[in-house]
């Protein structure tokens, strides 16, 4: 992700070290024994932190690289082509 403006990185890794905090949470949960309600509640939000950095990642892709890409005419070494991506997008489905 070298392109991506520092405020876009700042809130992937925000979202990224959040749910590694919940995932903490889970494994912990699981360990103790706790209720199963509980750690399929922490497990969702785990699941849904994981969503939103990945699309968030997916969406700065498209944004940078795809638009660097048109501007040249083909994408470069280490530029996502748009097959690259959407397949990449679908990966987070």
């Amino acid at each position: 992700m070298p392109s991506t403006d520092a405020e876009t990185q700042r809130k992937i890794a925000n979202r990224l070290k959040r749910a590694q905090g919940q995932l903490g949470a889970v494994i912990a949960a699981v360990e103790n024994g706790s209720d199963c309600r509980a750690v399929v509640t922490q497990l969702a939000a785990v699941s849904s932190a994981l969503d939103r950095a990945g699309f968030q990642i997916i969406a700065s892709a498209m944004k940078d690289c795809l638009v660097d890409a048109e501007a040249e005419g083909e994408p470069g070494a280490d530029e996502v082509s748009l097959p690259e991506l959407e397949k990449l997008f679908l990966s987070l489905a």
